[in-house]
């Protein structure tokens, strides 16, 4: 579930006057899934927006055929983010008729977002496209405040422990806590095929990660980069052991997602990665 890089390069070569040269053959761009009919690209104003485009195959037609079944890895996950990381929408929209996709979110500032398509076709690799859209009005950039480990966001208490230095490339595991406003254990409920999401932004050039904490009811969610993996297992209500597994060094942002008693819970941290 790493991220994938998508190149579409062309290579133009001028053939010349002269009769004496070859004419040399034009390389055409290489053929990859691409994001067709894409809108909106600018918005108005903050609030809702109906986001809609196709996946386009290699050879031109929509894809339609995706990944079902129990756990997270199926269909297609729609992450937006600002460019400064402080506002994350996370959705799986369903397919419509001819693999065209809507879902209709709320941009709440102004500024710069990119959408993240994560896309799992059937019987293929999952794979990664991204379009950045603009919501009009001023743009104030918030930085990105230093790594702590106890985050509170609508009354529930996070707290992460781990390995005090994370390194690119190399599993490591971060033990998140819950709380609830009343200080129990939060138990975490199915959502989007798993008990909880962790997903990844790199701070300026938004590299995207994405890895799942599941349990018993929820299966599927050994993340992979290159030859290493992680799995995310729920121990106990309120306890998560998050699997990191990044591919560059750098300032990341965490975004932990789950659902609680008909909530859904988003806590942020910041990582430091060598």
């Amino acid at each position: 579930m790493g991220r994938f890089l998508l190149a579409c390069c062309a290579v133009a070569l001028l053939a010349g006057c002269s009769s004496s040269r070859p004419n040399t053959p034009t390389i055409a761009p290489a053929r990859t899934y691409a994001l067709a009919e894409f809108s909106p690209l600018q918005v108005a104003r903050p609030g809702p927006v109906r986001l809609a485009f196709t996946i386009r195959q290699p050879s031109g037609a929509a894809l339609t055929r995706y990944r079902t079944g129990a756990g997270p890895h199926t269909r297609v996950h729609v992450i937006v983010v600002r460019r400064d990381l402080s506002v994350i929408v996370h959705r799986h929209p369903k397919i419509g008729p001819g693999g065209r996709i809507a879902e209709t979110i709320v941009l709440p500032e102004p500024g710069p977002y990119r959408v993240l398509v994560d896309a799992y076709p059937l019987g293929a690799q999952n794979f990664q496209l991204h379009r950045d859209i603009r919501v009009a009005g001023r743009y104030r950039p918030r930085a990105l405040p230093a790594f702590d480990p106890v985050v509170t966001t609508g009354g529930y208490r996070v707290s992460l422990a781990g390995p005090r230095k994370l390194h690119a490339i190399e599993p490591a595991t971060l033990v998140a806590t819950v709380r609830d406003p009343q200080g129990r254990p939060a138990p975490f409920t199915p959502w989007f095929g798993a008990l909880a999401h962790a997903i990844f932004f790199r701070a300026g050039t938004l590299d995207y990660f994405h890895t799942h904490v599941c349990g018993p009811s929820t299966p599927g969610c050994t993340s992979f980069l290159g030859g290493a993996r992680v799995v995310g297992r729920a121990t106990s209500p309120g306890k998560a052991r998050v699997g990191v597994l990044l591919p560059i060094g750098g300032t990341w942002r965490l975004f932990l997602q789950f659902k609680t008693r008909g909530r859904i819970v988003t806590a942020p941290f910041t990582l430091r990665v060598q």
